[in-house]
């Protein structure tokens, strides 16, 4: 059974940091990029960043650039993202989800979210 499991999410003050979790499972994981994305309530789904696990090549929305790193651990089936300066224009849930393409789109997994509150 494929799972994806994000945690790490929660309450922080602005200019804070939380660093989320996607651990992922029933799939090799190596042949997949697993992506970030963020839901705020009444906006659309924003793609926030993607990781290639076969050559880690990284990709993010211009709106995190800079304040946001996506890491992944290939031994743990996990993927990071690491997110300072936190804003609370960033308080969304936040999802991962794995494509197997390897090329951050389309996706075929989706994790069911960690909410993260970013307090002005």
């Amino acid at each position: 059974e494929v799972q994806l499991v994000e945690s790490g999410g929660g309450l922080v003050q602005a200019g804070g940091s939380l660093r989320l979790s996607c651990a992922a499972s029933g799939f090799t994981f190596d042949d997949y990029a697993i992506g970030w994305f963020r839901q705020a309530p009444g906006k659309e789904r924003e793609g926030v960043s993607c990781i290639s696990s076969s050559d880690g090549s990284t990709y993010y929305a211009d709106s995190v650039k800079g304040r946001f790193t996506i890491s992944s651990d290939n031994a743990k089936n996990t993927v990071y993202l690491q997110m300072n300066s936190l804003k609370p224009e960033d308080t969304a849930v936040y999802y991962c989800a794995a494509d197997g393409s390897g090329r951050c789109f389309p996706y075929d997994y989706w994790g069911q979210g960690t909410q993260v509150t970013v307090s002005s």
